[in-house]
Parts: C-alpha cells; sequence; structure tokens
C-alpha cells in the first residue's frame, strides 16, 4: 500500500484542537490507494437532519431564524439580499464530527459547529458570519460513479481545500475570477476543489463579466440535494 502524506503546519491552539494535539500533519490528507485506508477517513455525520459525508456542501442563508434575530444576524440577512437567489453561502463538510471548511471575511478556514444542530451564533467572531443551514448538495450522486472513484474523489477535495486553509489563503474579493487560486471566495472554493478532480459545478457560465461570478445558488442548482425541514 503507497501513501503520500502532506505536511501543514498547526498555528493555533484551535487547529490543534480541531487536527488533534501533537500531530504535525492531518489525517486527511493521506492519500492512501487502499479503499479500506481511505473509507476510515471519509466521515459521515447529521446537521439538521440531513446526513453528510466528507466532501459534501452544505448550502446556507445568511442571517438566523426566528422572529427576534440578533443585531448582527440582521445585518447578514441584508447582505444575503444583495446576492441572486436562495443560496448565499457555501461551504464544505470535513469531519470527523461538525468540523467544516469555508472561505468568508477570515479566508479560507477550519471551524466545528458542535452537534448535529446548526447554530451558528456561538461561532459569529471565529467565522465573522451568521448562516442558517438551507439544506445539503451532494455533488458525487447520481454520477455512476464506484465506491472507489467515489471515495478518492472526497478525499482530493478535501485534501484542496485544507491546502488552501493550512496555507491562509485570504478572501477573493475579485467575484469575476473564479479560476484564481490565491484567494477565494466561498462558492469559489467548493467550485475549484471539485473542478480539480474533473467535475465542473459551474453550471452558468456565460461569456458576460457578471455571469463568471460562480454564485452559490448555481452550485447548489448544479447537485442533487436535500433541503432542511422546517417545522
Amino acid at each position: 500500500m503507497s501513501i503520500d502524506v502532506v505536511m501543514i503546519p498547526l498555528h493555533s491552539r484551535k487547529e490543534k484542537r480541531l487536527f488533534g494535539q501533537g500531530h504535525s500533519c492531518v489525517e486527511h490528507l493521506k492519500l492512501a490507494k487502499d479503499p479500506v485506508t481511505i473509507a476510515k477517513m471519509i466521515y459521515d455525520h447529521v446537521f439538521d437532519g440531513l446526513p453528510v459525508r466528507s466532501g459534501d456542501i452544505l448550502c446556507t442563508q445568511d442571517g438566523e431564524r426566528g422572529e427576534s434575530p440578533s443585531l448582527f444576524g440582521q445585518i447578514w440577512r441584508v447582505l444575503g439580499m444583495l446576492l441572486p437567489g436562495e443560496i448565499d453561502h457555501c461551504l464544505m463538510y470535513v469531519g470527523p464530527g461538525g468540523r467544516c471548511i469555508e472561505s468568508a471575511a477570515r479566508g479560507v478556514i477550519v471551524f466545528e459547529i458542535p452537534g448535529e444542530t446548526w447554530n451558528s451564533a456561538p461561532l459569529k467572531k471565529e467565522r465573522l458570519l451568521m448562516d442558517t443551514l438551507v439544506g445539503a448538495a451532494y455533488p458525487l450522486a447520481e454520477r455512476g460513479l464506484s465506491d472507489g472513484e467515489e471515495r478518492r474523489i472526497r478525499l482530493e477535495v478535501i485534501q484542496y481545500c485544507l491546502e488552501r486553509a493550512s496555507g491562509r489563503k485570504p478572501y477573493n474579493l475579485n467575484y469575476f475570477n473564479p479560476l484564481r487560486d490565491g484567494a477565494f471566495y466561498c462558492s469559489q472554493l467548493v467550485y475549484r476543489a471539485y473542478l480539480a478532480s474533473g467535475i465542473d459545478l459551474d453550471i452558468d457560465r456565460r461569456a458576460s463579466l457578471l455571469e463568471r461570478i460562480v454564485f452559490p445558488d448555481e452550485i447548489w442548482n448544479a447537485c442533487p440535494h436535500r433541503r432542511v425541514e422546517v417545522g
């Protein structure tokens, strides 16, 4: 069995807590040809009743649910109204537990939602973002992939995102250039991760300047998806 390990530094106490104390590499970044080894690095979790697996995409709306959202939540709700479509933000589930990776105001970061209920309020200082989970998108569903192919792609997209987090890549304000590799906006990060594995989630590519942007809603609509059931 052949394994390549990408070494990344752990810069902060929070990163060490997320990835494991005292480790100089991240277990997710091992690329093993043996499918049994790969399977051990793919995690399953549930958010608001929705099943997700490492590499799946979580799609959110800015702001909070409820009749009395906080001022911070109201600000994010207004900002979300500026984006076309239903989805304002998307991020990738990594695992284990509630670990996710996103590109937002702080650039590409790893964070953890505790438990199985999506509650962004306790993490607003860490993420500088308040959002509500709309649903989960499944980019690899209905593609006729073998189990081995699916595991390989999941590991590749996770590796792509974690390497950008390790490199502390900043937020990309040039929305018209989704092919830029030095900085990322939210939907660009997941788009580029899957594009590197041969899967193009930009379903609305056109010639005009505005249509060069890969919007979060495009990612949602490009994939089979499930919504959170709101009671």
